[in-house]
Order: C-alpha cells, then structure tokens, then sequence
C-alpha cells in the first residue's frame, strides 16, 4: 500500500458536499479527455440527487474515498432502478490525485462485497469504449461486456457498453 493509499479512507454513506463533488469529478473529468458538457454533468447532478434521496433504503449504498475532509472517489449500488433482483454500479470516479493507487480496486471491492451480502442476483454496469484501466478492474471482479452499441445517452455518439456480474456461486457445501 503506497503512502498516498493509506491517507484515504473509504467511507460510507451520505457526506455534505457529496452530490457536488461526485459531480465536479465527473464533469471535469470527461470535459477535460472527452469533451463532455453540460448535459452530462446535469446529468451526472440529477441523476446522483435522486438516488441520494433513497440512500436510506438498504439496498442503496454510496462509498467514498476521503482524504484530509476531501472527496477523492465514489462508487454506489443502486438496487432498485434495474427490479429483477439486479443492482446498478453507478458513479465510480477517481480524482486524477489518486487514479493508479489502489483506491478504486478498494471503492470496487465495498461495492461487490455488499451486492454479493444482499445477495443481488447480478450487477451491471453501463459505460462507454476507452475507458480501458476501468474495464480491466471491473473485469478483475468478474465483469464481462454483454453488449456494445453506438448511442448518445451521454450527450455525443460513442461506442456505449453493457457490463454485467454474476452473483458468484457459493463454494461447494455453503449454505
């Protein structure tokens, strides 16, 4: 664990500052290396405020990796949008500061571990091609690419991707 690593913890839950935070990561990540405006980052805001309303129902949950006060990263569950017992990765986003240190594989590791606790019986994700060090973590968690099509839902035509988990089955004499 690098030093910069071991200054952040993640917590869980709603923080002041959160929504806009997750937000401006968002925005002036994707504005700065793909050119995405205001209609993804008023989507980002929106989308993030109404699911932060039902973070108090048990099968939403938002992690954050937090340094000295600051908001670095977040990930969240979202188990209600999808229904068939199917939980939604939303929001995972890293501060240039710590892309490469480890903090995404632990914001990612939270999130999984929860959905397998609540036993959702897949996970998926939606995203865009190129974003390739993200890809080959959520494929380290067992991710695959369930289908890719060109769209615009994030405000330009882009190659968009389905991700999808599989709840992984119980190891032989578990109940």
């Amino acid at each position: 664990m690098s030093d910069l690593t071991a200054r952040i913890d993640i917590v869980t839950g709603y923080r002041p500052g959160m929504i806009g935070r997750i937000t401006q990561m968002h925005g002036e990540y994707y504005a700065k290396h793909y050119e995405f405006g205001h209609f993804f980052e008023s989507k980002v805001a929106c989308g993030l405020a109404e699911f932060s309303a039902r973070l108090e129902k048990p099968e939403n949950r938002v992690w954050l990796a937090v340094q000295g006060g600051l908001i670095v990263g977040s990930v969240a569950i979202d188990g209600e949008d999808l229904g068939n017992n199917e939980a939604h990765l939303r929001w995972f986003i890293l501060d240039d500061s710590c892309r490469g240190s480890g903090v995404g594989r632990r914001l990612l590791n939270e999130a999984m571990a929860f959905c397998d606790s609540q036993n959702f019986a897949a996970v998926r994700l939606w995203t865009f091609s190129g974003l390739n060090a993200a890809r080959r973590l959520y494929e380290s968690f067992g991710f695959t690419l369930d289908k890719a099509w060109q769209g615009d839902q994030w405000g330009r035509m882009m190659t968009e991707q389905q991700f999808s988990r599989v709840k992984p089955a119980a190891p032989a004499g578990a109940e």
